[in-house]
């Protein structure tokens, strides 16, 4: 595909569609395809992420609600998590996202996470180009939420919203798990529950401690939009800023890529039938057994 169908004011779904496909799945010409991408819109990537239960999807519908009115065209890939024993992954943005699925401004796409552990891979990284490339206004990247898939997504996004709730439990964990360097803003969603306030100032006040430049805390009722139009701003707000963590951003991404690239070769359902037989000796080692792939 060349680059010139990728980008026009009218955008060609059907083309970009086309493009993910041949990327995901590694079809002759994704290489060139990639090589060929030419920025000329600057696209902000807001990753939105949290634990699972959180209501990202949900808010992910109304942000686009939002976003349609002032007419602007969007693009969203929900990453799903992949079984690590059946390599199989539920692609629910269909029915998570079903009020958007046929509307002409609003692009939904599904990836699996391809077994890694943190939820991205390296595709995410690369279809999340290609849609960058596109024309569209706005791309949403909503993660899975599982572990390390929270701080991964600082490799990827511009602007990181992490969404949290107020039966989250301690507050503490979350900072223990590295959500407050990567964190643009913080969103209390289903505010309207027990103890959100509390919460919140609790939060805020951890945060003050913990950092210099303090990141936002919004209180959302996304079921409702409440909250909905205030993340707008902000979100509007930092796209106009400059990304002080730019060259952090280009260096995680890069890594992956190079990661990508250096494991492409190895199959892994091939891998845990090697696995399989390799553990039937008594003998076996993982390390050694690495040490002939490497």
């Amino acid at each position: 595909m060349h680059k010139e169908n990728l980008q026009s004011s009218a955008i060609n779904f059907r083309s970009v569609a086309r493009a993910l496909t041949i990327v995901e799945n590694d079809l002759t010409g994704a290489d060139e395809l990639l090589r060929n991408l030419s920025f000329t819109k600057n696209t902000p990537i807001i990753g939105i992420t949290g634990p699972p239960g959180a209501g990202k999807s949900t808010l992910v519908n109304s942000l686009i609600n939002l976003l349609l009115n002032d007419g602007k065209k969007i693009a969203v890939l929900a990453i799903d998590p992949t079984s690590l024993f059946n390599f199989g992954s539920l692609l629910g943005d269909r029915i998570r996202m079903a009020s958007h699925f046929n509307h002409p401004d609003v692009f939904i796409r599904s990836l699996a996470t391809r077994g890694s552990l943190g939820g991205l891979s390296a595709k995410t990284i690369e279809m999340t180009d290609v849609l960058r490339a596109s024309g569209f206004d706005y791309v949403l990247i909503e993660t899975v939420g599982v572990g390390q898939s929270e701080i991964e997504i600082a490799g990827l996004a511009d602007t990181t919203l992490v969404i949290l709730v107020p039966e989250g439990g301690d507050e503490i964990q979350h900072i223990k798990s590295g959500l407050m360097e990567i964190a643009d803003a913080f969103i209390i969603n289903k505010a309207d529950r027990a103890d959100a306030d509390a919460f919140a100032n609790n939060l805020q006040k951890i945060i003050g401690q913990k950092m210099g430049n303090q990141p936002p805390v919004f209180k959302t009722i996304a079921s409702q939009a409440g909250g909905i139009a205030e993340v707008i701003d902000f979100i509007k707000s930092a796209s106009n800023l400059k990304n002080e963590r730019r060259e952090l951003l280009m260096t995680e991404k890069a890594y992956k890529l190079i990661q990508q690239k250096l494991t492409q070769h190895i199959d892994k359902k091939k891998l845990q039938h090697e696995v399989a037989e390799a553990l039937s000796h008594k003998s076996f080692n993982l390390y050694s057994f690495v040490d002939t792939y490497v």
